[in-house]
């Protein structure tokens, strides 16, 4: 596939991280940042959000007060592929 020269302004943190991911994959940071697009590509909606879903799920807590707190979820997202790969964290009552 041909390949386009494109200049990104990215904060220091990202950079680091990107060259860290790049890093422990063993690939260049450009192909790091092509499987995240397509990662991302398959898990949002870019037509538009779903928000009868939204409404659906906010429903559902309401109901059930059960779900997963953003810190063991991104937890276990950066655990992915590492040694100490986290398991699934399962919802619960939050309230």
């Amino acid at each position: 596939m041909p390949t386009v020269h494109r200049t990104l302004d990215l904060d220091s943190d990202t950079d680091a991280r990107l060259a860290a991911l790049a890093a422990e994959r063993g690939q260049d940071p450009a192909a790091v940042l092509a499987d995240a697009l397509i990662l991302l590509d398959s898990v949002v909606d870019v037509e538009g959000p779903d928000v009868e879903e939204d409404l659906r799920r906010l429903r559902e807590f309401e109901r059930t007060g059960e779900a997963i707190p953003w810190q063991e979820v991104k937890a276990w997202v950066e655990s992915w592929g590492t040694p100490n790969e986290l398991p699934r964290p399962q919802p619960r009552k939050l309230r």
